[in-house]
């Protein structure tokens, strides 16, 4: 009699992404299908739907596409795991660009800036890694362990996670002195 043990297998994820907007909808229906089957909580996978969207809109914008491509052709990398141990990873490759990932401080009505900050509010953690041919990874763990019953609650307290500042510290606005006359 022969016996069989049972072993979970980790839910990972690889994929050529085309380097501009046209296969972001795509990773993302292919990560939620692929969480969803693997049991990971909904608002667990929402987070990462999320995160994967910002890192793959920041990687189109202010990377290069990989081996060389021009703007606009080739593709980036996104991959996403779940570890044995329940955490979960996202990761998205480009060829490097100009600049090093880093939030920024938005204006109250800039267009964009706000996404590594959103990452940072969503993730338990988050960096950067280089490697020798200019590839730039930016990873983010979107949980540490996606099979805790409670993984996923830490949108409950998401707006004083996301840093914005205080209306009396924007004196360009011209009208920071009438909230402070209504306290």
């Amino acid at each position: 009699m022969a016996l069989v043990v049972a072993q979970e297998v980790p839910t990972s994820s690889s994929m050529a992404v085309p380097h501009g907007p046209a296969g972001v909808g795509e990773a993302r229906h292919r990560m939620r299908d692929q969480l969803r089957r693997g049991g990971v909580a909904e608002s667990v996978i929402d987070d990462a739907v999320l995160i994967l969207s910002e890192l793959l809109s920041n990687a189109c914008k202010h990377g290069r596409p990989l081996d060389g491509a021009l703007a606009g052709d080739g593709a980036v990398r996104a991959a996403w795991r779940v570890e044995r141990s329940g955490r979960l990873v996202v990761e998205v490759t480009d060829g490097g660009g100009p600049t090093r990932p880093a939030p920024a401080t938005p204006s109250v009505t800039a267009h964009g800036g706000r996404g590594l900050n959103i990452i940072t509010a969503l993730a338990d953690d988050w960096g950067v890694r280089d490697d020798a041919c200019g590839e730039v990874t930016v990873w983010v763990v979107v949980d540490d362990d996606v099979h805790d019953p409670d993984a996923g609650h830490r949108r409950d307290d998401f707006a004083t996670r996301v840093g914005a500042p205080s209306v009396s510290e924007m004196p360009d606005l011209g009208f920071a002195g009438v909230f402070d006359e209504l306290g």
